[in-house]
């Protein structure tokens, strides 16, 4: 079992993942994470930091897997044309 981490649009970079997730304080930090521990992207090996990701990857780190999932707009936030 893992959790889920929302992300804003469609793509987001792994090292900006690992750091969003809380699982890189940094660039460096990832970079060493990818090199050291070993990062999973949807069950094969990963170590590039730039790797792009969508909604619906998996990134297993060590003992941790993440979900990534795109957030969601609320209803009342969307303004239409000719809305107060």
């Amino acid at each position: 079992m893992g959790r889920d981490v929302e992300i804003r649009g469609d793509t987001i970079r792994l090292g900006q993942l690992l750091k969003l997730a809380g699982l890189a304080a940094g660039g460096g930090e990832a970079k060493s994470l990818l090199s050291d521990a070993g990062v999973w992207v949807n069950g094969e090996p990963e170590s590039r930091r730039g790797r792009q990701l969508h909604p619906g990857d998996t990134v297993q780190v060590e003992f941790e897997r993440i979900r990534i999932v795109a957030k969601h707009q609320v209803a009342g936030d969307i303004r239409f044309k000719g809305s107060r």
